[in-house]
């Protein structure tokens, strides 16, 4: 790794002009994805990761700078890296190691997964400790159940060897339980890996509700489950996660602008 910057928010200039229009504007979604974790109340103080991957072949991504609370990310303090985790902006701010090796591991098998967003929530955390995972409870709970994996708890994740283990339970899915861990999505967009984190959540979220009225659950049956990935085109009107991430970005700019610096 390169040797450490020392964070100061205040003294970050913009990129702009400096980055090409393709990758500035990853650099302003991802950035608003930051803010609107934030928002949402997602956020674990530094501890969690975003990243995105800039188009060309050198596998580089982009992810926060380590020490940034994700309410004050902007576009321009994002960072650089490549594959190996090396700074490519000798003045961009230092990395989470934990983070570099989950997003890494997967933007290195995932041609598809643009995107990766990591949470580390209540009740995402608290669904991967339950032993059977998340539970056909609720309409939302089924879009992540029409492709969603899970990977074991192995400690902080700072090892390299875990990178192929982490690969090989991720597979092809979208969503992702990481057991006594958190919660973690993919997409081709930021927009769509957010909404997919949105889902999940939510999921989540219902579930430690339901399971704690101390009542009869009905699960929904597995027919219905298996067809729902056919629904889930005709629920965005194909348009995925682009059908709410204007209105995203509009409550955004009311609540906390600033994000495209």
């Amino acid at each position: 790794m390169n040797s450490q910057v020392k964070l100061d928010p205040a003294a970050i200039t913009s990129k702009q002009a400096d980055v090409s229009p393709e990758e500035w504007q990853l650099r302003v979604d991802l950035a608003a994805a930051y803010r609107l974790v934030a928002l949402y109340g997602w956020d674990d103080l530094i501890f969690t990761h975003l990243s995105a991957r800039i188009p060309g072949d050198e596998h580089h991504f982009l992810i926060n700078p380590y020490g940034m609370m994700f309410d004050e990310i902007t576009a321009s303090s994002l960072v650089r890296v490549d594959q190996d985790g090396n700074k490519l902006n000798a003045g961009d701010f230092d990395i989470n190691p934990a983070g570099f090796t989950i997003h890494s591991a997967i933007h290195a098998v995932r041609e598809d997964a643009a995107c990766v967003m990591h949470t580390h929530t209540t009740a995402g955390v608290a669904v991967s400790a339950q032993k059977e995972g998340l539970l056909p409870l609720s309409q939302q709970s089924l879009f992540p159940l029409s492709g969603l994996s899970y990977h074991d708890y192995e400690g902080v994740a700072l090892r390299d060897d875990e990178k192929d283990r982490l690969q090989a339970d991720l597979g092809s899915t979208n969503f992702m339980i990481l057991r006594n861990h958190g919660l973690l999505t993919v997409g081709s967009t930021v927009a769509d890996t957010f909404l997919n984190m949105f889902i999940l959540q939510r999921a989540c979220e219902i579930q430690l509700q339901a399971l704690s009225g101390n009542r009869p659950l009905t699960p929904i049956p597995d027919g219905i489950v298996n067809t729902i990935k056919q629904q889930a085109s005709q629920v965005t009107k194909g348009m995925g996660g682009n059908l709410a991430w204007p209105g995203l970005l509009r409550k955004l700019d009311r609540e906390n602008p600033g994000y495209a610096d």
